[in-house]
């Protein structure tokens, strides 16, 4: 502040990630925004919450503190689904955990009041944003109010913000305190009666009743989610218990020339330097030689929240914007000539879905993919081509890639094959990462995703262009288990699927009930809010633990719960040696562990063939079991024999071996088998 000639700060930014100077994090896009409004911005990143001494640093701020838990919800960046502290927290110095408290939010507000109580405090932010109305907190297991309440700020500013936060700044600048600015599109406020709601507005059940009552919740919700809206949307007001909460709708999305001049801010595209000696910040790698070119997505998803905080209404950079981005790029002194990443939520995505949500809006009850492809839906990848185009060609690069998500079923509606064919050719690097998440129609159904054979129909033309293009590349699907509406029929079904695509993923993700999406209702309700019908939820470990399994059945640590899963779906007929089959049956599987695996030789007799050998020992009997000394000997024990040697176990029972070689050995266990093999 004294290098700047400061004496106080208009706004002070309060963040839980660490300061990173880069336009795919929220808090750098917000602190440029408001200083090419005029504004002198200082920002705490990841202060100690312990004490409020962190929080004074840079003194009280002449018109607000900003604060926002970061890029991703607080309580997702600490735990797992499974509800397990993370191992890494990839917006901290060196990825350390523990830099940011749990609800982030309301602990940063409540220290903020305690070392000044009437400063202006508005929230922002993905965890603001997707906590706006009284939801369902999965890491607690109840319905909580609304974050502006729990929180004690006085704005709550939701939505990507650059136009409501130098608007909201403006009147803050006139003297207006930030509780009594109501009108702005994109934020709610608390009020003390409805007398002082005066636009038009839809009153939804209220905290008292969703918390006690799953179909009021099912109904509060369904009305936020048809009314997320710019166009036609309305303003909501919800009763909290002392305080109305008023949610204004969205606001106008921004168009190109105004999202351009945001990208084209002076972003350093750096952390700060204090992070270097702590490993820098793990974020950061990812994104550095990406380049964002559109925001929101009409793909909908139910486990998504993207829509209700970009909203459904696609935007997206010019051409010129995004290839001057490119150019600097290619002058940083680390770029090795590839760009990891031209795209957004859903990278070829380039306009809205149709006219229609420009104008009157995006329709009420009408998904623009699920089932399937509306009939007004313009599909058209010719820009986005002509982008990459324009982008690979400048000099210094080598390869642009596209790795955020493709959605396939758009790709297929393209009647025009030039996208998916460059796309194949030049854009792609080794792996193709899209987003089926599931085969069956009824999980499909509830996730928003498209049904039928729409993924398998891109997947055989996506390995054929690969094919005439002379190159060996891949699709890695993303897959979702125990989403509401999959049981373990369901599980099975996508297993199935994978048996015969010969493909095992290396990770599968559990859905996870974040705040705000529909998805998350459902898991909580057991009710589509759409429909009010009810929706099967796998909720036990057990259940969760069987159908993760499933996707991965083919790895040795899954075996048991495998075959447990399909005893108790009844699908023994998966268990066993046959082409269908997902697993082995136990006592094939026993064999093959203990180098007993049975093959036919030449003349139809018998054969062991030991893992570690590559030899195959004639034996036309059955296995050898040495009962009468398993009890007396201390197991596993070795027994090396020379050759022609007849050999006695006990008195009652002996057998003779057939060496190949000079040596063999025994090795005798508890389970009362031989297996032999050469030394």
């Amino acid at each position: 502040m004294n290098e700047r000639g400061w004496e106080q700060c208009d706004f002070i930014i309060v963040t839980g990630d660490a300061y990173v100077d880069h336009h795919s994090f929220g808090t750098a896009v917000i602190s440029r925004v408001l200083e090419n409004a005029g504004y002198k911005v200082g920002i705490i990143a990841q202060p100690d919450w312990h004490s409020t001494d962190d929080f004074m640093k840079l003194g009280r701020p002449r018109l607000a503190f900003l604060v926002n838990a970061g890029n991703m919800d607080s309580m997702v960046n600490h735990y797992t689904v499974s509800k397990r502290i993370r191992e890494k927290d990839l917006y901290s110095p060196g990825g350390e955990m523990g830099r940011r408290p749990d609800r982030a939010t309301i602990v940063y507000c409540n220290k903020i009041r305690e070392a000044y109580k009437h400063v202006n405090i508005c929230i922002g932010g993905v965890e603001a944003s997707l906590r706006r109305f009284a939801h369902y907190d999965y890491w607690s297991d109840k319905v909580r109010k609304s974050i502006l309440t729990d929180s004690g700020a006085d704005l709550l500013i939701y939505g990507m913000s650059e136009k409501q936060i130098v608007e909201v700044a403006h009147y803050l600048n006139e003297g207006f305190e930030a509780k009594y600015i109501r009108h702005i599109p994109g934020t709610c406020y608390l009020v003390d009666s409805l007398d002082e709601v005066y636009e038009e507005h839809i009153v939804i059940p209220s905290y008292k009743e969703v918390s006690s009552d799953k179909i009021k919740y099912c109904e509060a919700f369904k009305i936020t989610y048809q009314e997320q809206d710019p166009i036609r949307g309305k303003t909501i007001v919800q009763d909290q218990g002392d305080k109305f909460l008023v949610v204004n709708k969205p606001e106008v999305i921004l168009n190109r020339e105004e999202l351009d001049e945001v990208y084209d801010l002076p972003f350093t595209k750096e952390y700060h330097p204090i992070y270097e000696p702590m490993g820098g910040i793990p974020a950061l790698e990812e994104v550095k030689f990406s380049i964002v070119g559109s925001r929101g997505c009409f793909g909908n998803c139910s486990f998504c929240a993207i829509t209700f905080h970009q909203g459904r209404a696609v935007q997206s950079r010019s051409k010129e914007s995004i290839v001057k981005e490119a150019k600097e790029m290619t002058e940083m002194k680390d770029f090795k000539g590839y760009i990891h990443d031209v795209g957004g939520p859903t990278a070829n995505f380039r306009k809205p879905a149709c006219k229609h949500q420009l104008t009157i809006g995006a329709c009420k009850t009408k998904q623009c993919l699920s089932p399937g492809v509306c009939k007004n839906m313009e599909v058209d990848h010719k820009e986005f081509v002509d982008v990459l185009r324009s982008v690979r060609s400048l000099p210094k690069v080598k390869k642009v890639f596209v790795r955020s998500g493709i959605r396939y079923d758009y790709v297929m509606a393209d009647k025009d094959d030039t996208f998916f064919k460059e796309l194949v050719e030049h854009h792609v690097s080794g792996q193709l990462k899209v987003a089926p998440e599931h085969v069956s129609e009824q999980t499909l159904k509830y996730m928003g995703k498209p049904a039928g054979k729409t993924y398998e129909q891109f997947r055989q033309k996506f390995f054929k262009l690969t094919e005439k293009a002379g190159k060996k590349q891949y699709i890695i699907p993303y897959l979702m288990s125990s989403h509401p509406g999959s049981s373990l029929k369901e599980a099975i079904e996508l297993a199935e699927y994978l048996r015969d695509i010969k493909y095992q993923p290396e990770q599968v993700q559990d859905f996870y009930p974040t705040p705000g999406t529909l998805s998350t209702t459902i898991f909580y309700t057991g009710l589509d809010p759409i429909t009010m019908k009810k929706v099967y939820v796998p909720k036990t470990k057990e259940e969760k633990a069987m159908q993760r399994a499933l996707l991965q059945f083919s790895n040795p640590k899954n075996y048991n719960i495998v075959y447990d899963a399909l005893v108790k779906a009844g699908r023994e007929d998966l268990i066993g040696n046959g082409p269908k089959c997902l697993i082995k049956s136990k006592e094939q599987r026993y064999k093959e562990v203990h180098g007993l695996v049975r093959h036919k030789g030449k003349n139809n007799s018998s054969q062991i063939h030991h893992p570690n050998s590559s030899l195959n020992v004639l034996r036309p009997q059955s296995l050898i079991r040495i009962p009468h000394i398993s009890t007396k000997l201390r197991f596993p024990i070795v027994i090396i024999i020379s050759a022609k040697l007849h050999m006695h176990c006990t008195r009652h029972s002996s057998f003779s071996i057939t060496p190949i070689g000079t040596r063999m050995f025994v090795r005798i266990t508890k389970s009362d088998h031989a297996c032999v093999s050469p030394i």
